[in-house]
């Protein structure tokens, strides 16, 4: 399989984590790497599970309800240097029955960097920026319930 398609099997294994309300396994894909979200930076698989699940409303089927959907992504490898590069932009749908129609809750952009280790991909760094939210009731938990 190219680099390139390992790395977006990457991309995709983040979305279908987080979709899933996986922490553990989401948190993992970041074991060796930094997490960037506005004023958030952290390092390492635990502590962005601990945000994570701190941060994000998991429903009584164990899901968030919603389905991010990552598009136009752009990925540079440097084979010699076991280095790449993405851009991508995600959108998250979301519904909960008897709550809250099919909308979209937020759009942004990726910017990664992956690393090759004994031929394997790897994040380095996801930096996350948030472009618009809608209603976001049942998607992130409220201050007080962190």
């Amino acid at each position: 399989m190219s680099s390139a398609r390992q790395i977006e099997n990457l991309i995709a294994r983040y979305s279908h984590l987080v979709d899933e309300g996986d922490f553990e396994k989401f948190g993992a894909l970041f074991e060796n790497a930094d997490f960037v979200s506005g004023e958030v930076s952290l390092r390492g698989g635990k502590a962005i599970e601990e945000l994570i699940g701190s941060m994000l409303v998991v429903h009584d089927d164990g899901t968030l309800r919603t389905r991010h959907i990552t598009t136009n992504i752009l990925i540079e490898v440097d084979e010699d240097d076991d280095s790449a590069e993405a851009r991508s932009y995600y959108n998250i749908l979301q519904a909960v029955p008897g709550l809250l129609p099919l909308q979209m809750v937020a759009g942004g952009r990726y910017h990664d960097r992956f690393e090759r280790r004994d031929g394997i991909w790897f994040f380095a760094r996801r930096e996350v920026t948030i472009d618009f939210t809608g209603d976001t009731r049942y998607h992130l938990k409220a201050p007080q319930d962190a």
